[in-house]
């Protein structure tokens, strides 16, 4: 039985659009006073030929592409366990949500507006999105942020990358750079909800000036802010490097395994008043009548990677990148299903009995493959990439019923379901950048893609689609003087749809165009990036609020849509010990003409705000560095209004919220034994602010009280975020 619930008035807010406009104003205005003489750094600076891993994927200023850098020393301080998205949450229009309210175990990302799926990720610039959900479980890779050198956002389509397409965004990280000198790590961390994290890595660093192994290995454990959300997280990498004078090879081998109780339930608004943490997955009625939670609800997966790079300098103009790659995926999710019919589940009852308890087992086994490869000759006036890769997905999907409280005449463990399906996904792109005059620069970027995706099971039916896409860019660069820089940027978008979407129906694929206008300016004391983007759709694919049975967002194709938005970010030097580092970004997210089956009609709703796409996302930085070692910082973060449906139903309303997180660190250098002793302090949430980041939205027709009417009724389910917490930790370098 579904229960209809109307969200109360938030009267609680510690922030507002307007005071939150003026704060941005006022910290946008006091960059051109008294700043210190401290120029901005190049965040991305690393290895010549470690540079060629991702060249052909990542870009830079003279690129008419909105993008962010961040490099480990950017987030060291707050390396403690939480997932890498919550490790990003104060960029740009980005979003990040945690199911288990504390940012381990699944979370996720949405940048402008577009949830996980439609940001494309990348490792080496190999792709990591899931070939068929085009999901990116972070829980899969704990503690992978304490192997990654540098990761570059790009928003927006961006530049011609590999894998699934970027339709709010691309993520590229690029792991560790070798090590001229051996050193080692350990890392331990703890907190609150029984957190804690216990890293150790090493390098032997270069080895005859050739060879090096470096390695890491982290365990990570939360009991999590909901009841019963437990992660039980173990993580690895490995990789051995050569370096020639004009070769480098990088074998890596990386992977997780994970063990987390289900808490993508949601709760309903009545129970998030009364019960903030309660979690009903596992939840079910014993012979006697009580209420128990089955303490095996868990979801078990374990996948490991396996990349090889070759990086060739063949002159000062040219080098190649030519890489293989495999992943291995395996595992399940188990459940306890009450009152389940026998013939559901291929099972034959001994008795009379039509249904019974049970406990099932949902399968993936997952075999990922391909290659990458890119060229790239560089002069002083053209830069350019030529690339491409082929990659091919064979999954499994089987079920499984371990146990059922009535007998029956079938084989426990036997295969309820058994299906099969694989994805090819091949592309080629040439980009390169002119250097037309002093002040001028053009860019363009041609990329053809193929998809072919087959199916076969219950929930799919047959599928069997081909794809042909072809994704052009171009843009222009102009120097206004040598501190300032305006670039305008279009890029066209094709993205085929997901499994979930044929399980829903008959999805079409979608597109984008994509404009963007920036400006970039460095100054001695400041930096500043201001993006003004118009991103158009036919056909996208947006969530619809609901979710299916494993807690994944579904999604349906809307015909036209929009994207329309501001962002603008700084990083401002008051002085030698204060930082400033604000963004905002202002948007209007929109499908127009948005139709919808209601009280037996359907009905033009007209133009309706797009799911889960807030108009406005704020954040900011304030570090004090009092010395050199010292070091505080204050990270807040506004999210505005959304709607968690497309038909601007107030039960589908998220309430806006504002959180402060306080980050203290503290770094001495030993003249023995120790190279570095790092102490750090996250304290989350310092505001103890109650708020909700994430939930869904369902419509049904309710005909049992209205007989002969159909009525569509709603509802909405919530995921309650953890209110004041800490971690802490220690990190010692040899």
């Amino acid at each position: 039985m579904k229960i209809i619930f109307k969200l109360q008035p938030n009267c609680r807010r510690f922030f507002n659009l307007s005071s939150l406009l003026l704060l941005t104003i006022f910290f946008f205005l006091i960059s051109f006073g008294a700043f210190s003489q401290q120029k901005p750094s190049d965040s991305t600076k690393i290895n010549e030929l470690d540079a060629v891993l991702i060249s052909a994927i990542r870009i830079d200023s003279k690129t008419p592409v909105t993008f962010t850098n961040l490099n480990k020393k950017e987030f060291k301080t707050r390396n403690l366990g939480q997932d890498i998205p919550i490790l990003m949450n104060y960029l740009p229009s980005v979003v990040t949500t945690s199911d288990a309210g504390n940012g381990i175990g699944y979370t996720g990302i949405r940048v402008r507006g577009s949830d996980a799926t439609r940001v494309n990720i990348t490792i080496n610039g190999i792709p990591y999105n899931d070939s068929e959900s085009h999901g990116t479980y972070w829980v899969n890779m704990p503690d992978f942020s304490s192997s990654l050198e540098s990761v570059q956002l790009q928003r927006g389509v961006g530049s011609s990358t590999n894998g699934s397409g970027a339709f709010g965004a691309s993520l590229n990280m690029l792991t560790d750079n070798y090590s001229k000198t051996s050193s080692g790590e350990i890392s331990n961390s703890g907190g609150s909800f029984n957190s804690r994290k216990n890293t150790v890595k090493f390098s032997t660093g270069l080895m005859n000036n050739q060879f090096e192994i470096a390695g890491r290995m982290s365990v990570l454990k939360s009991d999590g802010y909901i009841d019963r959300a437990s992660s039980d997280l173990k993580s690895y990498f490995l990789q051995g490097t050569y370096v020639g004078k004009t070769t480098l090879i990088k074998a890596l081998v990386f992977g997780g395994k994970e063990k987390t109780y289900q808490s993508w339930n949601g709760i309903d608004l009545a129970t998030m008043e009364s019960n903030r943490t309660f979690n009903s997955a596992g939840m079910f009625t014993d012979q006697f009548g009580n209420i128990r939670f089955y303490d095996n609800e868990t979801d078990n997966y374990q996948q490991d990677h396996y990349q090889l790079h070759w990086n060739e300098k063949i002159s000062d103009k040219w080098n190649t990148n030519l890489a293989f790659h495999y992943t291995k995926g395996k595992g399940y999710y188990e459940n306890y299903k009450e009152d389940a019919a026998f013939a559901d589940y291929g099972l034959t009852p001994v008795g009379t009995e039509v249904s019974t308890d049970l406990i099932r087992q949902k399968w993936l086994d997952n075999d990922f493959y391909g290659t990458t490869f890119s060229s790239n000759y560089k002069s002083e006036k053209i830069n350019l990439i030529i690339g491409g890769a082929y990659n091919k997905y064979e999954g499994a999907h089987f079920g499984k019923v371990i146990w059922a409280r009535f007998a029956s005449q079938s084989e426990l463990g036997d295969r309820y379901y058994d299906d099969f399906a694989t994805k090819t996904d091949g592309n080629l792109f040439a980009k390169a950048n002119f250097q037309l005059s002093e002040k001028f620069s053009l860019y363009g970027d041609l990329q053809i893609r193929n998809v072919h995706y087959k199916a076969n099971s219950i929930e799919t039916g047959i599928v069997n689609d081909n794809f042909n896409f072809f994704n052009p860019k171009a843009g222009l660069n102009y120097d206004l003087n040598s501190k300032n820089t305006l670039y305008f940027s279009f890029a066209r978008a094709n993205r085929e749809p997901n499994r979930d979407d044929y399980a829903s129906g008959t999805p079409k694929p979608e597109q984008m165009n994509d404009f963007e206008l920036g400006w970039r300016s460095i100054f001695e004391k400041s930096k500043f990036n201001v993006t003004a983007y118009y991103m158009k759709y036919k056909n996208q694919l947006v969530l619809t609020g609901g979710l299916n049975d494993v807690g994944s967002p579904l999604r349906e194709n809307v015909g036209d849509s929009y994207r329309l938005g501001l962002e603008i970010d700084a990083t401002l030097y008051l002085s030698e010990k204060w930082l400033l580092r604000p963004n905002i970004a202002l948007s209007k997210n929109k499908n127009q003409n948005y139709y919808f089956q209601k009280d037996g009609n359907l009905i033009n709703f007209g133009n309706t705000n797009i799911a889960f796409s807030p108009n406005i996302v704020a954040g900011n930085c304030v570090t004090f560095a009092p010395s050199q070692n010292l070091q505080f910082s204050i990270l807040s973060k506004f999210v505005g209004k959304q709607f968690m449906g497309n038909i601007d139903s107030v039960n589908s309303e998220l309430a806006s919220y504002f959180v402060n997180d306080l980050n203290i660190s503290y770094e001495i250098q030993p003249k023995n034994v120790f190279k570095s002793v790092l102490f750090s302090v996250l304290v989350n949430n310092l505001l103890n602010t109650k708020y909700v980041s994430n939930g869904y939205y369902y419509t049904y027709d309710d005909t049992w009280t209205n007989p002969g009417n159909t009525i569509t009724l709603d509802g909405a389910g919530y995921y309650p975020q953890a209110g004041i917490n800490f971690l802490a930790g220690i990190s010692l370098k040899f």
